[in-house]
């Protein structure tokens, strides 16, 4: 089985610009492929989970956020950071502009549906995994699915708490809280 670190793709994968909708916004960190690359080489599998509800206010498409997905690998491979081994997106939000992605869903965070579809589709021992993310949801949904957590304190993890239909626990709390991604994949290599 493989070990994996989970990751929340805006405020830790790249630079959180609010609403991301057009790859010009992309802004992926200096240190971004140095800490990819440690957390590969010591054999992590490197997931992104992310809620995407710019799709569910009808802001951008499914396609654009997979455009833009691709766009962040493409620039984090050209810096010479690892691929990743999958990208995972819900488009999903209790309170939708558009119906069709109105839905209390098993996949957006803090519920763990992104996290166990990828450990079904890439034979990942949860157990032996770090969830890495800049809010508590995110949190919340490693510690559900069974993993170790890394919050991130980028300003983000201070904000208002995302709409859910989840009562938000508010007792979780991370294995480890540091500023960056390249803390946080050197005190998850030293585990």
């Amino acid at each position: 089985m493989n070990k994996t670190v989970f990751l929340d793709r805006d405020g830790v994968v790249v630079k959180d610009v609010s609403l991301l909708t057009k790859i010009s916004q992309i802004n992926i960190p200096d240190y971004m492929p140095n800490a990819l690359a440690k957390l590969k080489k010591a054999g992590y599998k490197l997931i992104i989970v992310s809620n995407q509800a710019v799709v569910a206010r009808g802001l951008i498409s499914k396609k654009d956020v997979e455009n833009i997905n691709s766009e962040i690998e493409r620039r984090i491979v050209a810096l010479g950071g690892p691929a990743f081994d999958g990208i995972y997106f819900c488009p999903h939000h209790p309170n939708a502009t558009l119906p069709e992605y109105r839905q209390e869903c098993n996949c957006r965070k803090p519920r763990v549906g992104m996290l166990i579809q990828a450990t079904e589709e890439h034979n990942i021992d949860l157990s032996l995994s770090f969830m890495i993310g800049d809010r508590i949801t995110d949190i919340i949904a490693g510690k559900n699915a069974g993993c170790k957590t890394v919050l991130l304190e980028t300003g983000m993890h201070k904000a208002e708490t995302i709409v859910t239909v989840d009562k938000i626990d508010e007792k979780i709390k991370p294995d480890f809280k540091c500023e960056n991604l390249l803390t946080a994949a050197e005190w998850i290599i030293k585990q």
